[in-house]
């Protein structure tokens, strides 16, 4: 094997660049390791250009496998890795995203990246798989302007220390209070994923200048390595447009389009429209629709900058910082649904219905970095093809649809209940009924407002808003709550969720090299004071949420028992807690290790099950008072039940304070009496009536037997 191997010191630990003729064939390549994580990348280019198609051909495959974290996966019946984890989706979006801008959007070869994680140590192989993927690209003769850094960047919340690149178990739950993904170039970003817990604009602001800062670590790094080893680039692709389109736009068309495009009129079919016209006039021309195709949105793209920085305009005639007309509605859809909200900002409308259940029907998940773990908050996302007036395939999901439930899944997290005080499995599905720009921002504002309605304790309401901006040199435009063009043709879409106190997620995708420090801070203000505005909507609507969930939601009572008790509970072969379930109607049990019963039942089967757990759980104590059932008489005492599963003795003795010979004619069965408990002795319950009312036998009319003269 021929191999060179290069070196870097990042965050505390060394970054290895391994480069060999392990994938010969591959354009560009490299193994990537940071302590035992081991990732491979690869990037291939085809040979012709895809007739086919009239988009730039990229994908991005991130491929898990369990051998990489020494596990076997799956059922008896099943081994072989199947489709790809959301979590793999959502790290292969991570890497699409961050260098999507930086290639030419004109060529037509199809690009192929592979990212194959090989073994998974305490580091996640995210941030890797784009440094790796900028390095395989770097290298290789592809054509592509990088390199490009990236940085994890979370803080401990006791502490409040920076971490670079914290280890798996550093962002455990509850560990951090803000976790960034940043990748940019050049000083600039052009990448983001934040979650973060209710965190002022002014520290996320730091952050992003501190990921600058190891992202130029990097990029010098990757130049050096490109120095000595990188390839010689292919041409980039020629798309040169023939005089006589040019002629044709200018003279009929280009009047035509700014009148389009700024007629005060929302969405964008207006604008293809006179696109459809414009190529049939193409066609009968004989002259290629493909590239009068691409010279026409090229077309789109400057008009729509112009109007923003020559004259301050926007395509539906909003001023640059208005918010779109908005609308909240909760509840009123059936009362079948445990919780729903509506939401419209300007032709973005969303439909979000909440479901609660019990712990059981909480989401296993099984991949190399979350074995057998279980998650009891989701959001799903939905996006049928009609919500953009057009006709396709219904069900199922996409990686997009992945992207934008889990981005509003993490704007909500901060605000959802623990799970001690609301044990809950919730789900929320947004179903997207119209889309005009921003519908995962649409989304988080639904699912509030189907929270707040279902009755779930969130903390505040959570909402969210895009910006964008048009940049042209050192000029530029920030525009708040864009829609179908600006986030088409705009060079940002910046994603911004929180609370009245801070934010909670945030997602930019770019279509230029990367936007520099001082316009997110700009964008990150204007989204603050756009997000208050909708949620003094919300709150308009629904302050707080509803004082108790829907009658038709389970009820779950959370019971405390000694976790030696658990077998008790559930009984040989689980004999016990199936007699429970059977007899009571109630839908779930379950006991944690710590000994924490949930009890999921409707109409008042959760209540008995709890009794009957209490019951064979409790722990008596001398002296405790409590009134049971006669059940059966001897001649030494009375047997007598305290609840459901245990008994106890009522000696002779213990009926009065002098000695009686039967309990005959005093004691009867099925009477309920008083007593308090006197002995605990090798699991026997010694009762006592005597000891809490000494007057009982004569209440019954026993008298203590005369003296002797």
């Amino acid at each position: 094997m021929k191999k060179q191997t290069f070196t870097l010191e990042l965050a505390g630990k060394t970054l290895t660049a391994e480069f060999s003729d392990l994938t010969a064939h591959a354009n560009g390549s490299v193994l990537l390791k940071y302590g035992e994580t081991v990732i491979l990348v690869t990037a291939v280019m085809s040979e012709k250009e895809n007739s086919h198609v009239h988009y730039f051909p990229l994908s991005v495959e991130f491929e898990e496998k369990f051998y990489a974290a020494g596990r076997i996966l799956g059922s008896r019946y099943t081994r072989r890795e199947g489709k790809p984890s959301d979590e793999s989706v959502l790290s292969a979006r991570i890497v699409d995203r961050t260098i999507r801008p930086l290639f030419n959007h004109h060529g037509r070869k199809d690009i192929q990246i592979v990212v194959t994680v090989l073994a998974l140590g305490e580091d996640d192989p995210d941030v890797l798989a784009v440094i790796g993927t900028s390095l395989a690209l770097s290298v290789s003769d592809i054509p592509w302007s990088g390199p490009v850094g990236a940085v994890r960047i979370g803080r401990e919340k006791e502490t409040k220390k920076i971490i670079f690149n914290p280890t798996y178990q550093a962002r455990e739950e509850g560990k951090l209070d803000f976790e960034l993904f940043v990748c940019g170039k050049d000083k600039t970003i052009n990448m983001i994923e934040t979650a973060a817990y209710e965190i002022s604009e002014s520290e996320i602001l730091s952050a992003f200048e501190a990921s600058v800062e190891i992202h130029q670590q990097l990029e010098n790094w990757q130049e050096e390595i490109v120095t000595v080893i990188g390839k010689q680039k292919q041409a980039e692709p020629d798309r040169t447009t023939p005089k006589e389109i040019l002629v044709l736009f200018e003279n009929d068309f280009k009047t035509k389009l700014s009148q389009t495009i700024f007629s005060n009129r929302a969405g964008k079919n207006h604008i293809y429209e006179l696109k459809s016209e414009f190529l049939t006039i193409i066609k009968e021309a004989e002259l290629s629709e493909a590239i009068a195709g691409d010279f026409f949105e090229d077309m789109i793209d400057t008009e729509l900058h112009r109007g923003a920085l020559e004259e301050g305009k926007r395509a539906d005639g909003r001023s640059m910082d208005a918010v779109r007309e908005l609308f909240a509605q909760a509840g009123n859809i059936s009362p079948a649904l445990h919780g729903s909200g509506i939401f419209y900002r300007g032709g973005t409308h969303i439909f979000s219905a909440l479901t609660l259940a019990g712990p059981d029907s909480s989401q296993v998940i099984d991949t190399i970095e979350e074995p057998d773990s279980k998650k009891t908050f989701i959001h799903h996302y939905n996006f049928p093809p009609y919500s953009v007036g057009e006709t396709g395939r219904v069900g199922g999901f996409n990686r997009r649809m992945i992207g934008h439930g889990a981005l509003a899944e993490k704007a909500l997290v901060p605000v959802i209940p623990l799970k001690t005080d609301f044990p809950y499995t919730i789900r929320l599905v947004s179903e997207t009924l119209s889309s005009n720009g921003s519908s995962s921002m649409g989304s988080v504002c639904g699912s509030t407002i189907a929270l707040m309605d279902g009755g779930v304790p969130i903390t505040r309401p959570v909402a969210g808003i895009a910006s964008g901006v048009m940049i042209s040199g050192d000029k530029y435009a920030l525009l708040t709550d864009i829609q179908g063009p600006e986030d088409e043709f705009g060079d940002m879409d910046f994603k911004v969720a929180g609370t009245t106190e801070g934010v909670t997620a945030i997602q930019m995708d770019v279509k230029v090299d990367g936007v520099p420090l001082h316009i997110l801070g700009e964008a990150l203000e204007k989204a603050r004071i756009a997000r208050l505005q909708i949620i003094d909507v919300i709150t308009a609507e629904i302050a707080n949420p509803r004082k108790s969930i829907s009658p038709r939601a389970p009820q779950i009572i959370v019971l405390q028992i000694l976790p030696e008790q658990i077998g008790l509970v559930i009984g040989g072969g689980g004999k016990t807690i199936k007699e429970i379930k059977d007899s009571t109607g109630v839908e779930e049990i379950n006991i944690e290790d710590d000994g924490t019963v949930f009890i999921t039942g409707k109409n008042g089967t959760a209540e008995l099950a709890a009794e009957r757990v209490k019951s064979l759980t409790k722990i008596y104590k001398v002296g405790d008072k409590l009134d049971v059932t006669i059940t059966r008489l001897a001649t030494f005492g009375a047997f007598a039940k305290l609840d459901s599963y245990n008994e106890g003795l009522i000696h002779i003795s213990e009926i009065a304070p002098f000695r009686i010979e039967t309990v005959d004619g005093i004691l009867k069965e099925g009477e309920v009496v008083s007593v308090l408990v006197s002995k605990l002795e090798d699991g026997k319950i010694g009762l006592s009536i005597k000891q809490i009312d000494p007057e009982f036998a004569k209440k019954r009319g026993l008298t203590p037997p005369s003296k002797p003269e």
